[in-house]
This record gives C-alpha cells, sequence and structure tokens, in this order.
C-alpha cells in the first residue's frame, strides 16, 4: 500500500506542476503552439535521466522514492497524452509546421534532455 501511496503523492505533485507550467506558458508565451507541453515534456525527460541515474549509478535510493519521483511524479508532470491531442489538433487546423514543431521538439529535444540528465548526474 506504501508503494501505491508514494505514487499518488508524486502524481498530484507533478500534475499540480503540469497544470501550473501549462498556465504559466500561456500566459508567458501565448497559445499558438502548446509550450507548456513541450516545457514539462523536456524537464521530465531530464528528471527521468538524472534521478534514475543518480539512483542506480550513484546513490542507494530506495524503490519508494524511485516510484514517488519517476512513475508519481515524472509519470504526472509529462504528459504524452496531451502531446498527442495538441499535435492532432494542430494538424487538424491545418498548421502542419507546428505539427511538425511540436512533434520534432517533444522528441529531440526530450531526448537531448534525457541523455543531458543522465551526463550531468554522471559528473556528480
Amino acid at each position: 500500500m506504501l508503494k501505491v501511496m508514494m505514487v499518488a503523492v508524486g502524481g498530484g505533485i507533478g500534475a499540480t506542476t503540469r497544470y501550473l507550467v501549462s498556465t504559466w506558458a500561456a500566459e508567458k508565451f501565448g497559445t499558438d503552439f502548446p509550450y507548456g507541453t513541450l516545457i514539462v515534456n523536456v524537464v521530465g525527460c531530464f528528471i527521468i535521466g538524472a534521478f534514475m541515474t543518480l539512483a542506480t549509478e550513484k546513490l542507494i535510493v530506495s524503490a519508494y522514492w524511485r516510484l514517488l519521483v519517476t512513475v508519481g511524479f515524472v509519470g504526472g508532470l509529462t504528459t504524452f497524452s496531451s502531446y498527442s491531442y495538441e499535435t492532432f489538433k494542430l494538424l487538424q487546423d491545418a498548421d502542419i509546421m507546428m505539427a511538425v514543431y511540436n512533434l520534432l521538439g517533444n522528441i529531440m529535444i526530450g531526448f537531448f534532455a534525457t541523455w543531458l540528465g543522465i551526463s550531468v548526474a554522471r559528473l556528480i
């Protein structure tokens, strides 16, 4: 039961963070492009890369903390379903270039952020 609670707590914090970042990004950059989704996906990629590298290569981290951070927080923070829907809507609105930017941005920058997180964690 403790594992479920750790995921629930982390997920609640992650989902709340996603909402706050998305709201902030929409106010700061507008709503023509889903900047909030891109930001949380890239940050989530960095966090999971750095945290799992630290947790498995540098430190001894309890499975409970790994569940809280990766499955809970990062799972609640990142938004693949939102990303997919927003990309579909961009295509539906005939904004093909924005859809391509969204696809490539989340995949390429997210992959880079994961690599960066792993690299930074290995330097620690």
